[in-house]
Formats: structure tokens, sequence, C-alpha cells
């Protein structure tokens, strides 16, 4: 890893104060699962809709074909 400072002109001790945080964030990145999915919110979890029972096919029909709230 290479870090160059472009402008300005830190002491020693912000020097190693960022150069500690980029650390740190590179070391959770590292341990973070990669391949595992995020979380998803409940709100968009499509098995909330599924588990109502759809309404019975009729004149008014059109009027309930909207998602619930």
């Amino acid at each position: 890893m290479v870090i160059k400072v472009v402008r300005g002109n830190p002491t020693p001790e912000e020097l190693a104060a960022a150069l500690a945080v980029v650390r740190a964030r590179a070391a959770a990145a590292a341990t973070e699962p990669s391949g595992a999915p995020a979380p998803r919110d409940s709100w968009s979890d499509p098995s909330r809709i599924a588990a109502h029972r759809l309404p019975a096919p009729g004149p008014t029909s059109w009027s309930r074909s909207h998602w619930p709230g």
C-alpha cells in the first residue's frame, strides 16, 4: 500500500492518525464476508405480500388489484 501526501505538511502525529484510520478500514473490509448478501428490509420482502389471500375475481376486483399498504 502506497500513501502519498499531495497537499499540506502533516506532523508525524497527524500522519500516524491518518494511517491508522486507513489501516483499520482496510482490515475491516478484509474481514467482511464478500459473498453474503446484504440484509433486506422487511417492507421489501415479497413473502409479506404473498402471505395475504388474493381478492376473489369479480366486477369490482380491478379496484383491489393494487399492492396492499
